[in-house]
Parts: structure tokens; sequence; C-alpha cells
């Protein structure tokens, strides 16, 4: 039985995976972003609360959830009409979707697996370190959702380039039927849960790291994000926005 934190776990398809991984007898760590989500998880759940929206409260969820030996990367906001910012001074796309999966990786005890969720339009993304805020170019909300989807994908590889004893890998869930992914989608939610479930269980040769993987399948992602020099500056913006370094 494995421990496992899955962040975004009160709607969607982070509460689909983490209901799939607590029925196969997993010791679930659930994660909402406020205490009036709590409650719909029962108080049999092991639930830590905090808004991936500020830099403190993220340092404090990986504080709170302790040792884990799975971390889904499953929490992120959608793109948004105008550039907002949170209360640390960073673009809100960026701080909830990149940002705050950084902090967490790099402050909690290092777990077997990790996965960073990720999307098909990570293809469309750029990775332009010069300006990962949209402070100097035209906030474009599409475009930024993008590139925080192939800044996870960087990341994802960038961890598991640098710790070796991880399995590190990014996943695309599909176009899911969720209040992010809306009614039309095609795919109902066991189907965008089942790729995380897979590599947070290990089997079937889900024990590779370095990978983007979407139905079990691994894919070619943006030729980006196998940059090491992009992957490395993406690590080092992380670093001093958050003041929180990843340990060698």
């Amino acid at each position: 039985m494995a421990r496992i934190l899955v962040t975004g776990s009160t709607t969607g398809i982070g509460l689909e995976t983490a209901r799939t991984l607590q029925g196969l007898g997993h010791a679930v760590v659930w994660h909402a972003r406020s205490k009036e989500r709590v409650a719909d998880l029962g108080s049999h759940a092991e639930v830590i609360v905090g808004d991936l929206a500020s830099l403190q409260q993220t340092r404090e969820l990986a504080g709170a959830a302790g040792h884990c030996d799975v971390v889904f990367h499953n929490a992120g906001i959608n793109w948004e009409n105008e550039r907002r910012e949170t209360g640390d001074g960073i673009e809100r796309v960026f701080q909830v979707n990149v940002l705050a999966p950084y902090v967490l990786t790099a402050l909690m005890p290092r777990p077997q697996r990790l996965v960073y969720l990720s999307s098909s339009l990570e293809s469309g993304g750029v990775a332009d370190l010069a300006d990962l805020q949209y402070r100097a170019k035209p906030w474009d909300g599409r475009q930024a959702y993008s590139d925080s989807k192939l800044h996870d994908v960087a990341l994802a590889w960038a961890v598991a380039r640098r710790w070796p004893s991880v399995y590190s890998n990014a996943v695309d869930l599909g176009w899911v039927r969720t209040r992010l992914g809306g009614p039309y989608a095609i795919d109902d939610l066991p189907v965008g849960a089942d790729t995380q479930v897979w590599l947070a269980t290990g089997a079937g040769g889900a024990l590779v790291t370095g990978r983007y993987f979407k139905r079990r399948r691994a894919q070619r992602p943006n030729p980006a994000a196998g940059d090491i020099r992009y992957q490395d500056g993406l690590l080092r913006a992380c670093a001093d926005l958050s003041g929180v370094e990843l340990p060698a």
C-alpha cells in the first residue's frame, strides 16, 4: 500500500483519481483549496488544505503532506480572459500550474514517483524564459495556459534527469467531461484518471521516467520540452521566484 498525495482532489479528475486509488487500498492524502471544500470528502479522509495561488500556503502544504510514495500534481486552472496576479505578485496561471508543483516537489521529502498533469495544448506552448509571466508581451490567456502545460512537461523531465532514482513523468489526460473540460468533451472521468493510476501502481511497464503519456502510451511532446537549457532555465526561474531551490 502506497501513501499518495493528489493535489486538487475535491473535483474532477483529481477526485476520480483519488477515489480510484483509495478503492485499490492505497492511503490517499486529499488536497482541498479551502476548508469549505473539505466537508464533501467525509470525516474519514486525510485532507490537507491550502491555496496553490499562495506561495506561503504551498510551502505549508509541503510540510503538512509529509512523506508520500507518490505525488500527483493534478491541481491547475484554465486560461483566463485577463492577466491576473496572485498576492505574491506572480501571474496566476503560471503560479498555480507551474510554480506550485515546483515548490511542492522541492520541499516535500523525495517520493518514489511524481506525475505532472499536462495537456495536448502543450504542443502549442512557447518556451519563453524571458517573459514567463506575460509582463512585456500582450496577454493571451489560451497561450499562457498552453505555455504552462509545456512548462509542466519540462519540469517533469528536468526532475527525472536530476533525480534518477525517482520516476517522474507527465500526462495528457485527454479531453474529459469535467468542469474544466466542459460537457462536450469526449472522454469520461475513468478514462481521464486511468493513466495516473497506472503510473502510481507501477504495474504493466509503468516503471519508467522522463516520459509523456496519454492513455498509457508514450507521446512526443513539444520538442522544447527536451531542451536541457530550457529545463535548467525554468528551474532557475522557479527558484528565483519562490526562493526555494530544488535539491541536488
